[in-house]
């Protein structure tokens, strides 16, 4: 007789950031992950990164330059309150 165990695994799928804000000014924009509405904070003047947490590897981030969607693992850049893919 065989006997097998089945674990069942939740795995959270969250966007990761890497960030570079030029701008002198701390940036706090609206997100949209998985149908909820969040805050994000990117610090001034510093490279660094940041997590969304939320239920999707994808996220809209809106800026000041309108919105712009980011994926897990992406590195952007920060200049006059607008995001660029690098």
């Amino acid at each position: 007789m065989i006997t097998c165990l089945l674990f069942g695994v939740i795995a959270q799928a969250n966007v990761n950031l890497r960030y570079y804000n030029k701008d002198s000014k701390t940036h706090k924009f609206e997100v949209k992950i998985a149908g909820s509405t969040k805050t994000v904070e990117f610090g001034s003047s510093r490279t660094a990164s940041v997590t969304i947490q939320g239920g999707s590897e994808k996220a809209e981030i809106k800026t000041d330059c309108g919105w712009i969607t980011v994926t897990n693992n992406s590195k952007i850049e920060i200049k006059d309150g607008c995001i660029v893919i690098k």
